[in-house]
């Protein structure tokens, strides 16, 4: 079996931009082009657009939008660019075009990095009803040339029949029902002979991982969107997650598009450079960060630290929403404030929200004024030193106990 799954994963810095530089306006014009398009989007000129700096202008979609999109104009709001061959359903509801083209949704990279190959007969336990999570690993393994039991979710005793009877090697779905079936198969006193295990949908939390490898199976986990496909996967290297061939990864301060430093939390937003569904700088409300340098493992794109929890912190206080967007323009309003953070805790059965601002100098009141304009509310101003602020990608932390 080949190392890597194609040579765009071992691609130089300049061959990789190269590549972006033509793929980036052309997606931009087919985002362009659709009818769902936003007028901030069609006022961009598609053909300036070759860099991830010029990528960094544009506006970001979030998913609120793709959802109002999709109510004025169903089922997708517009937005796909060519014919699909399903439509899937997720909870919201939105909904996800498909097709039936070779790895549409690009995880045939991620299952070969798995070790995932023709000799291996793959029990694909992701569901296939409404979701798209079974035919994204469908797709995935019929690229990498496995066989493919579509065994979808529950049923566990017909789990372990199927995978002693037709000799299942390697499993697909969440993270922690492969653990149920091998537990099943122990108590029925059942051998199985999977060694391969590629799951998402969910965290895989370190004593899970450690528990697959006591009994012989490698187990990677990948980073993939029902409307992104693919995002980013785990290698042999275990060191972060490898950004996907097909996808382009921002990390932005949440509730803005604006790029944060190499290291620093923020918010996943992704291009792809699907023609059919041109997806741009789509906010997916999920944190991560960038990891520096390249993996040990030879495969030379950017790596993400994988999920580390959710943007979307609006909170309500005192009756009012407070937003992570309101959160951004205050920190744009104040000038020498680098980033900010809005406390909530309970005092005296009432709600108290402490704005910290992170730079240096004494709160004024002008500056409390900016906080109540922003924000809505009154509550205490707090000046702390550059830098003391956790890299959490944190701009609005609930402190309450809500029972």
């Amino acid at each position: 079996m080949a190392e890597f799954f194609d040579e765009l994963e071992t691609r130089s810095e300049d061959a990789r931009a190269a590549a972006l530089a033509v793929a980036l306006p052309e997606q931009v014009a087919r985002a362009q082009a659709v009818s769902g398009a936003s007028e901030a989007l069609k006022a961009v000129d598609a053909a300036s657009v070759m860099t991830r700096e010029d990528l960094a202008a544009l506006p970001v979609l979030r998913k609120s939008a793709l959802v109002e999109a999709q109510g004025s104009a169903p089922p997708f709001g517009g937005l796909v660019a060519g014919s699909v061959r399903h439509i899937f359903q997720s909870p919201g509801p939105i909904y996800e075009p498909g097709q039936t083209s070779a790895d549409w949704w690009r995880v045939g990279r991620f299952l070969h990095a798995v070790g995932v190959g023709p000799s291996d007969v793959v029990q694909n336990c992701f569901a296939y009803h409404f979701t798209p999570a079974g035919m994204i690993f469908e797709s995935g393994a019929a690229a990498v040339g496995a066989t493919v039991i579509p065994a979808g979710t529950g049923q566990t005793d017909l789990q372990v029949r199927a995978a002693a009877d037709c000799g299942t090697t390697a499993y697909a779905g969440t993270p922690d029902y492969l653990k149920v079936i091998l537990e099943r198969a122990d108590e029925q006193g059942v051998a199985l002979a999977i060694t391969k295990a590629a799951v998402g949908g969910g965290p895989l939390f370190p004593q899970l991982r450690q528990y697959y490898a006591d009994r012989g199976i490698t187990c990677f986990q990948n980073y993939a969107t029902a409307d992104l496909g693919n995002v980013a996967y785990e290698s042999p290297a275990m060191e972060g997650m490898i950004v996907d061939e097909g996808a382009l990864v921002e990390i932005v301060r949440p509730g803005t598009g604006d790029p944060v430093p190499d290291g620093e939390v923020g918010e996943v937003v992704v291009t792809t450079f699907t023609p059919e569904y041109p997806l741009i700088r789509f906010a997916t409300g999920d944190l991560s960060a960038v990891m520096s340098g390249q993996s040990p493992c030879g495969r030379t794109n950017m790596r993400i630290k994988g999920w580390m929890g959710r943007a979307d912190q609006t909170t309500k206080v005192k009756g009012m929403f407070v937003r992570p967007e309101q959160v951004a323009d205050l920190v744009a309003a104040l000038p020498g404030v680098a980033k900010a953070r809005v406390e909530v805790t309970r005092a005296n059965d009432q709600d108290v929200m402490t704005v910290l601002l992170e730079g240096a100098g004494e709160v004024s009141e002008a500056m409390g004024e900016v906080v109540r304009g922003a924000l809505k509310l009154g509550g205490g101003v707090r000046m702390v030193a550059p830098g003391s602020l956790p890299n959490d990608g944190k701009v609005i932390d609930d402190q309450r106990e809500f029972g």
